[in-house]
């Protein structure tokens, strides 16, 4: 099972009213910590979008600080995949951040909880 934190649905409606989505598949709910979890992750003391990536053909993704660090313990970046076009899936957001880099933008906090799904 997939494990990681949702954002809550009032924390995800402002973020997508300030950050309009780009393609019309709109994810914007959760950060991955693992996809082979048991269990639901400890909570994160601070969260914060810092950066945007997207690579102009279907896949945008929100770059996240947790705790202040956007290093995943599996050398990932930390993310919200925030929308995709038809045929795009969120797993590809790794791929675009790891080819393409990201953005830094104005940040903005995320409310987050433990999840697992």
């Amino acid at each position: 099972m997939t494990i990681g934190w949702k954002l809550t649905r009032d924390c995800r409606a402002a973020l997508l009213a300030d950050l309009p989505p780009t393609y019309p598949r709109v994810i914007a709910d959760h950060v991955t910590l693992a996809v082979d979890g048991k269990d639901a992750p400890t909570p994160v003391e601070t969260a914060v979008i810092i950066g945007r990536s997207d690579d102009g053909k279907g896949v945008e993704a929100m770059v996240v600080a947790l705790n202040g660090s956007t290093a995943r313990p599996d050398g990932k970046i930390w993310h919200v995949t925030w929308s995709l076009a038809d045929g795009r899936t969120a797993r590809e957001s790794n791929d675009v951040i790891a080819a393409l880099g990201w953005t830094e933008i104005e940040g903005r906090p995320l409310v987050l909880e433990p999840a697992a799904w």
